[in-house]
C-alpha cells in the first residue's frame, strides 16, 4: 500500500487544529523553563484576555489563531537556538541584561514581550546569527 509520501502525491500539511495542542503544550513547557509570569506568557502569545489564556493553558481549544502559532514558532526557535548556544545557561539568558545593540543593556525577555511579532522575529534572527 503506497502512502502519500511515496505515491507522488504531496502529504497534506498539518492544520492549525492539528498543530494547536502540541504547540501550546511546548510553549507552556518553555514558559516554565524560562520562569515566565502569566503576563509575559500572554504577551508572547499576543493575548489580552486572561480567560482565553486560561482556556489555552488547560488545552481546551480546538485551534489557535495563525498569529499565535507564528509567535510560538519563534519562541520555540529561540529556545532551541539558546539550548545549542548555551547548553547550561540557556534558560537564564532571557532574563540577563544584554549589551548587544538589539537589547541596549536590557534582558531579551523585555524585547520579546513587547507584544509585537516582529520583536520575536528579530530575537530569533539574533540567536540564529550567533549560532553562525
Amino acid at each position: 500500500m503506497a502512502t502519500a509520501a511515496h505515491s507522488g502525491v504531496p502529504a497534506k500539511a498539518p492544520s492549525r487544529k492539528d498543530l494547536s495542542g502540541p504547540a501550546l503544550r511546548t510553549f507552556f513547557r518553555i514558559a516554565d523553563a524560562w520562569g515566565l509570569k502569566e503576563a509575559e506568557q500572554m504577551k508572547l502569545l499576543g493575548l489580552d484576555s486572561r480567560s482565553t489564556f486560561q482556556t489555552w493553558k488547560r488545552g481546551a481549544v480546538a485551534a489557535i489563531p495563525k498569529d499565535a502559532l507564528e509567535r510560538i514558532s519563534y519562541v520555540m526557535g529561540i529556545y532551541k537556538g539558546l539550548k545549542m548556544l548555551l547548553p547550561r545557561t540557556a534558560n537564564e539568558w532571557v532574563r540577563k541584561p544584554n549589551e548587544a545593540p538589539l537589547f541596549a543593556g536590557r534582558p531579551a525577555i523585555e524585547r520579546m514581550t513587547s507584544g509585537n511579532v516582529a520583536d520575536l522575529y528579530v530575537v530569533r534572527q539574533y540567536i540564529d546569527a550567533q549560532r553562525g
